[in-house]
């Protein structure tokens, strides 16, 4: 499985690329094609949501069809495709349409990685496979900050998302000549996303899971852009360079969470403990982030790295489900949690348009978004209290 996980980590920079790739190119989708930080903030919002509700058939697909085909199919057509219609863009809402279509080819991507690690590998290690996978994978974040700014400077942001594209189309073919599916499991039970609902134990893990990447890939995947150049005067070079301390910053919390739970004996308390600390960053950047560049830029990092819980959480939602649903509840789980992100980007463009007063005082609508973020985390944090601790 060595070489199947590989090639599905690769196709995992990719996913990664295309979450976080608009905060770069702000700047010229809004002067030359007129996109505003609030239709970004959208467009951004339909990969994510399109992401989120292709988990479900996503999940009956690893689970009946394996993670070969489903791979391969999607990220070629649904993220290549998508790609080139962004390239094409004249007008925001060709953004939005290529940003869904992106999100749909991305969709399954790190699950079908989860996926093989689940069918394959010891549960106890599930952790830190999951957490190393996505460190790795987020390579793609480092991708979309500082080397994009020089890639869209050197040939423009057209030629360089055409580019991305075809090795798009290219990693996809890659994943139907090379990925192994796991045997199947064969079972006579019959089952569906539903009787995962029904367990109460996830009642109280999935609001979490719902909040929990929203701060962290809002203001990575596009927020940390506009926040930057509005509120600093930063130069394109500049926002690359935070962009890149925040991708960093993530792919270090993925590296730190993943053993975490074997060293402590405790998936609950440090997923706990972890968000909690990214909450109060949270509120630090709302107050006092605009006292200037490096101390904003290394709150947001902070975030990043205290918001990078996914793969634990994942990990302890997994303690649950049975074999023959594991497709469907690692989809469900990264349902919410892209879910959350979707909805989440979607609600904070709609709190900025109505919270800017004049070009004098563009932190008051930024800190609106973030105090979404905020609130939002901490109510994320009062439900979990109340979920059930499980180690492997």
């Amino acid at each position: 499985m060595r070489a199947t996980l590989i090639i599905l980590t690769l196709a995992y920079v990719l996913s990664q690329f295309y979450r976080a790739f608009l905060a770069v190119l702000a700047a010229p989708l809004q002067a030359e094609i007129g996109a505003t930080a609030a239709q970004l903030s959208a467009a951004s919002g339909y990969w994510f949501l399109a992401f989120a509700l292709m988990q479900i058939p996503v999940g009956w697909a690893l689970d009946t069809l394996g993670p070969k085909r489903t791979n391969a199919a999607l990220l070629a057509v649904g993220a290549g495709g998508g790609a080139m219609v962004f390239a094409a863009a004249t007008a925001p809402w060709h953004i939005s349409l290529a940003m869904a279509l992106i999100g749909i080819g991305c969709s399954p991507v790190l699950m079908a990685s989860y996926y093989v690690v689940a069918r394959s590998f010891p549960a106890a290690a599930f952790a830190t496979m999951a957490a190393f996978i996505l460190g790795v994978g987020s390579l793609g974040n480092i991708g979309a900050a500082f080397p994009l700014t020089l890639l869209v400077e050197l040939l423009g942001w057209r030629f360089s998302i055409m580019m991305i594209g075809v090795a798009t189309v290219s990693v996809a073919g890659l994943c139907y000549l090379i990925v192994k599916d796991p045997p199947k499991v064969i079972t006579t039970q019959k089952g569906s996303v539903l009787d995962l609902l029904r367990m109460r134990t996830m009642w109280f893990i999935l609001p979490m899971v719902l909040v929990c990447y929203a701060p962290a890939a809002g203001l990575r995947g596009l927020w940390i852009g506009p926040y930057f150049t509005d509120v600093f005067g930063s130069t394109i070079a500049q926002v690359g360079t935070v962009t890149t301390v925040m991708a960093l910053a993530m792919i270090a919390g993925n590296f730190f969470y993943g053993p975490l739970d074997r060293l402590f004996g405790t998936r609950k308390w440090v997923i706990f403990v972890g968000n909690f600390i990214c909450a109060a960053l949270c509120i630090a950047l709302y107050k006092v982030g605009q006292n200037g560049f490096w101390t904003a830029a290394g709150i947001m990092a902070g975030i990043g790295f205290f918001g990078a819980s996914f793969p634990i959480l994942v990990a302890h939602g997994r303690s649950f489900f049975p074999e023959h649903l594991m497709g469907r509840g690692v989809t469900l789980i990264n349902l919410f949690a892209i879910g959350g992100v979707g909805v989440m980007q979607n609600l904070s463009a709609k709190i900025y348009d109505a919270k800017i007063i004049d070009a004098a005082s563009p932190i008051v609508s930024y800190n609106a978004v973030i105090l979404l973020f905020c609130v939002t985390m901490l109510l994320g944090l009062a439900i979990y209290l109340f979920s059930e601790d499980r180690t492997d």
